[in-house]
């Protein structure tokens, strides 16, 4: 099956940076024009490192499958909102089925700003790639697009909103335009769709926390 996007990207005034990856004592960092900042992941990551560590150490072949997945469908869905022409009879039947599953959601995405697009910010001391900044249903969102193995709870994906966070700021503050909107859309392996919103100004506090507890305990 052929699938090909038909969405309308907004032009850029600024350039994307040239953000270097560098791996430090298990931790991930950028390059930036301001500096070595950590990126966003491992930031709004940090307090739940050790659990991740521990599950990905007993569970090595789900850890690498989960991984494939998620890379797999984020190229998928990319290239779709990219207008490119995709052959899904490539992708196996479960990568197939989350992206179907997903792409009504998808279809209500339009003005696109940009995707997987660099970002960093000398006030939050972060940097990072965002998956999507684009209008969902004309609101202007950063949008993450996720694939579980089974239904999520808003529990259960704090992190996720963090992050969006992060991004809708550096955005701001690179661009001056505001985004007030997160959405986080994820396809379960049981066919579910689920669409979490949220709006970005109810994180912000809870993401300087996160921030501030990562360099007290993670001095350089």
């Amino acid at each position: 099956m052929i699938v090909i996007g038909n969405f309308h990207h907004l032009s850029l005034n600024i350039k994307p940076v040239n953000l270097e990856r560098k791996e430090i004592a298990g931790q991930r960092f950028y390059q930036t024009p301001d500096g070595l900042f950590p990126s966003v992941t491992t930031v709004t990551g940090h307090e739940k490192k050790k659990f991740f560590a521990e599950w990905r150490n007993n569970n090595k072949t789900e850890s690498a499958r989960v991984c494939s997945r998620g890379n797999t469908l984020h190229s998928v869905i990319e290239k779709y909102l990219l207008n490119e022409k995709i052959d899904l009879s490539q992708y196996d039947d479960n990568i197939r089925d989350l992206f179907h599953t997903l792409k009504p959601e998808v279809d209500k995405i339009n003005n696109i700003r940009c995707l997987e697009f660099p970002l960093y910010s000398n006030i939050l001391q972060m940097a990072g790639r965002v998956d999507c900044i684009a209008e969902y249903n004309k609101e202007l969102a950063v949008i993450d697009f996720k694939g579980s193995t089974k239904t999520k709870y808003k529990k259960d994906i704090e992190n996720y909103f963090n992050q969006a966070t992060a991004y809708a700021l550096m955005w701001q503050n690179m661009t001056g335009e505001k985004i007030k909107k997160i959405k986080i859309l994820i396809a379960t392996e049981d066919g579910t769709c689920q669409i979490f919103e949220e709006e970005t100004i109810r994180y912000v506090s809870s993401l300087k926390q996160i921030r501030d507890t990562y360099i007290s305990e993670t001095l350089l």
